[in-house]
């Protein structure tokens, strides 16, 4: 079943872990989300990333890549439960791509068997998801 939604940052804790000749960082950040929409509830995310470019001035000047894990807990269409998925993107001039897979075995509750990919993007505009999942 296709699944739709949006999504809202609600914390956002990122630290530098390595400058590169001052143009580049290594960062890992500590993220949580709101989620709305075919999933409602709450995701919570580690990051890790490359910036390939920076300006501590504005940073959706930057140019990033990013991996992580999301831990997504709530109700999907009306089943409780939670699921771990896996995460890898870029961020470039303000707007974040990814594309995401369910790990599988990570389904908790009525969520158990679950598992699929989908995408999300995140601009000035919002921030949207979609899935294509199984139960």
């Amino acid at each position: 079943m296709r699944i739709y939604g949006t999504y809202t940052p609600t914390k956002w804790d990122e630290v530098t872990i390595d400058v590169i000749e001052d143009r580049m960082k290594l960062t890992k950040a500590t993220v949580e989300f709101a989620f709305e929409g075919d999933f409602e509830g709450l995701a919570k995310v580690e990051y890790l990333m490359f910036y390939s470019s920076f300006d501590p001035e504005d940073m959706h000047k930057a140019h990033a890549q990013y991996v992580g894990q999301i831990r997504l807990i709530g109700k999907l269409k009306g089943k409780s439960g939670s699921f771990v998925v896996t995460d890898s993107g870029t961020f470039i001039g303000g707007a974040a791509n990814s594309e995401l897979s369910i790990i599988s075995g990570s389904g908790t509750g009525e969520l158990s068997n679950i598992s699929g990919v989908g995408e999300y993007a995140a601009d000035h505009k919002g921030c949207t998801w979609e899935m294509e999942v199984s139960l």
